[in-house]
């Protein structure tokens, strides 16, 4: 079999929808190499570790193709048409690779559960970096239609002026235009809305829908290829248990080939077929899926994955913090606000917010800044010296 090249794509939100369509049709046919959408909004340093870290042989840019220095990566699993870049609970990147064929069968379930008709248009509001915005490419391709990117869905009047069918947001999007004059009336536009990348408020649901919203809730990660459950029900080939402890467990034709390079890392992720998510759930009498809450120290705010341990490692360095670790703490706008629990050097003294966020700028995306501090004198512990993220959350007045 012959070697396929990995391409990585780092354009701004706002280029042409037409240049990532055109590469990703490649990818997923086999005329083209497979892609690894890069992250603009990452700092420099992040995405040279991506890079490293994942090994493609070259870079798209505004400015044209770079040649990348051999990197000793392994080669593709078979069929990989894009690699998505995800962080586990160490904030190490994982890169997961999706196949042409579970990411076109994802795409075909999710046009055929929404009822959409060929030709009907998607607005891209999610960066296709995550594997939400990358999906609203692929169903755009099997649609025979083209993305109207926007760069901020954050008022009404670019609703307006996409005049798109369909859409997948997060939570916060559409608590932002619920909030605005003329949002609900945007939002009722669309024949359909995926919402997911985050717990969905059941209060903000009910608004929606209330507004006219036709709202499909979605529950998924990148390594199903996104959404594979919608509304609580498994799309067409995909199966949900709960195993042992109330762990989520999904399998079908939409699960990823592996981890980039991480065979062990691929295998552990593994129960024979079965993806083990780090999600707590249960499933009804009808087969209902509900998902209670994640397993690990992850923290989704607004969509946005942060893993808590990288966070505490950039505020660690902060003048005025003796010790620190970080949660989120359950908020109905954001779905998690990134918290610092934070034991001061000098109780007299303690480092303030604005100091903390001072500390992350340039170190880490935004979003992953915290947006909340508390003070304690200690860090609660398990008996095995880990922090207890469960009194973490309580401590930072979460679930």
């Amino acid at each position: 079999m012959s070697h396929r090249p990995l391409h990585a794509v780092l354009l701004p939100a706002v280029a042409p929808a037409g240049r990532l369509l055109g590469m990703l049709g490649a990818a997923l046919d086999g005329t083209g190499p497979a892609i690894l959408p890069v992250d603009p909004r990452l700092p420099p340093g992040k995405v040279a570790a991506l890079l490293r870290a994942l090994g493609p042989e070259s870079l798209e840019t505004e400015t044209g193709t770079e040649r990348l220095a051999p990197a000793d990566a392994a080669p593709l699993a078979p069929g990989t048409a894009v690699v998505i870049a995800t962080s586990g609970s160490t904030g190490e990147p994982k890169g997961a690779e999706l196949s042409a064929a579970a990411l076109r069968h994802s795409a075909t379930a999710s046009l055929a559960r929404l009822g959409a008709a060929p030709g009907q248009r998607w607005l891209s509001c999610l960066p296709p970096s995550h594997i939400s915005g990358l999906q609203v490419f692929a169903r755009s391709l099997l649609a025979g239609s083209e993305p109207v990117v926007v760069p901020r869905l954050d008022h009404p009047d670019a609703v307006a002026r996409a005049g798109c069918d369909y859409v997948s947001l997060v939570p916060t999007q559409v608590r932002q235009l619920l909030d605005q004059p003329g949002g609900p009336s945007a939002l009722a536009s669309f024949r359909g809305i995926l919402l997911g990348g985050a717990a969905v408020p059941a209060g903000l649901l009910a608004e929606a829908r209330a507004a006219g919203a036709r709202v499909i809730t979605t529950y998924g990660m990148t390594e199903t290829c996104g959404g594979c459950v919608y509304d609580g029900r498994p799309l067409d080939g995909v199966s949900v248990r709960i195993a042992a402890g109330g762990r989520i467990q999904l399998a079908g034709p939409v699960l990823f080939s592996g981890y980039r390079g991480q065979p062990e890392l691929s295998l552990a992720a593994l129960d024979g077929p079965w993806f083990v998510t780090s999600d707590l759930g249960s499933l009804d009498g009808s087969g209902r899926l509900t998902v209670r809450g994640r397993a690990d120290g992850m923290i989704n705010t607004g969509g946005e994955k942060v893993a808590a341990d990288e966070v505490a490692a950039v505020l660690a360095g902060c003048p005025g913090v003796r010790d620190v670790a970080v949660t989120g703490r359950a908020d109905p706008e954001w779905g998690e606000l990134v918290t610092a629990v934070v034991v001061p050097g000098d109780p007299a003294d303690p480092p303030t917010l604005t100091e903390l966020r001072a500390a992350a700028a340039g170190k880490l995306p935004g979003f992953a800044a915290p947006r909340a501090i508390v003070l304690v004198p200690a860090i609660p512990l398990l008996p095995s010296g880990k922090p207890d993220l469960q009194a973490l959350r309580q401590l930072a007045g979460g679930n």
